[in-house]
């Protein structure tokens, strides 16, 4: 099988993410393995669109679009998958930038015609220049990193993460695009779980579908100031809990909390076991993580409790759009 052609979508929303936007663009025109297009949605925002609009003129392989549907972050993906021309849609954040091989990668797991979905790694870019003592590598989630307990190498998975992730384009031919009321809106709650969504989706169309993480599909994500205190890490585990409660509604508790029972019942249990061995060796910050990893499963059990009831009530709405096909704009 040929190597894909590959549209690169990335998903932006405010100007004061300029550099970080130009960076990222930067990352995807510097790629090994080049991409057919970069594709930057514009979520709502005409003053950010024109300067983008200005910004990339003169440069063919950049083009820039304004988001076709609600304001927020599933809807700017559609947006781009339908703008994009490529065989294979990635997607990188508007605050990443990627490793010289990324795409490479990538293009390398759709060599077997079952693969539908490639995803990466995400390492954390810490705005203090180092991880928080208390933070736990578990949690890296919180931040949109790659956090541990997920299998290294390239392996099959239930589903990808959204800020580091790539599909087929027949992929959203067999399931649909990422489902709007469900994901990021600008600045609004953290939310998240478009993209297991949308993975449980597409595997239950595709029976036969692969999808896999290849670890050594590296971008680099900035974490703001901001979030690397406490008060964040809790709100963005109870709007994870809020998310899982969406995605559980839509597709079944069964499946879309699969991978999360063995990570509550393994994974987690073995990192409060490290911070309490950590703790008792006088090692920093071994307390404060055991203790962010106990604090972090209630407060998302508390949103997915929270989630689960607006969700039977009828609180929480969300939908899933075919895409419509290719614009020439």
């Amino acid at each position: 099988m040929s190597d894909p052609d590959i549209s690169v979508v990335i998903c932006v929303y405010t100007e004061d993410r300029w550099e970080d936007i130009l960076a990222a663009v930067s990352s995807v025109r510097a790629q090994s393995y080049p991409a057919l297009e970069t594709l930057l949605v514009v979520d709502h925002n005409p003053a950010l669109l024109e300067r983008l609009t200005k910004e990339y003129k003169e440069t063919a392989e950049v083009r820039v679009l304004a988001n076709a549907g609600p304001r927020g972050l599933s809807a700017g993906r559609n947006t781009g998958i339908a703008g994009s021309y490529g065989a294979v849609i990635a997607f990188l954040d508007d605050d990443a930038v990627a490793e010289r091989d990324w795409l490479r990668r990538f293009a390398a797991g759709y060599a077997d015609p079952r693969v539908m979905a490639v995803g990466g790694r995400t390492v954390p870019l810490w705005a203090s220049g180092r991880r928080p003592a208390w933070f736990p590598g578990e949690f890296d989630w919180v931040v949109g990193c790659t956090y541990r307990g997920l299998p290294a190498g390239r392996v099959r998975v239930r589903n990808v993460l959204g800020g580091n992730a790539s599909f087929r384009r027949t992929a959203f031919d067999a399931a649909g695009g990422f489902a709007t009321g469900i994901g990021r809106d600008g600045d609004r709650r953290p939310l998240g779980g478009e993209e297991t969504e949308l993975c449980i989706r597409l595997t239950r169309a595709r029976p036969d579908a692969v999808l896999l993480i290849d670890d050594r599909a590296v971008i680099h994500h900035r974490v703001p100031e901001a979030r690397e205190h406490f008060g964040y890490f809790r709100t963005r585990a109870y709007a994870e809990g809020l998310s899982k409660a969406l995605v559980a509604r839509s597709v079944g508790a069964g499946k879309a909390l699969e991978s999360e029972r063995r990570y509550t019942t393994r994974v987690l249990p073995a990192g409060v076991a490290r911070g309490l061995r950590d703790a008792l060796l006088a090692r920093p910050g071994g307390a404060g993580r055991a203790g962010a990893i106990v604090a972090g499963v209630l407060t998302a059990a508390g949103g997915y409790l929270v989630g689960s009831v607006r969700a039977r009530r009828g609180g929480a709405a969300f939908s899933v759009a075919g895409i419509e096909g290719r614009s020439d704009g």
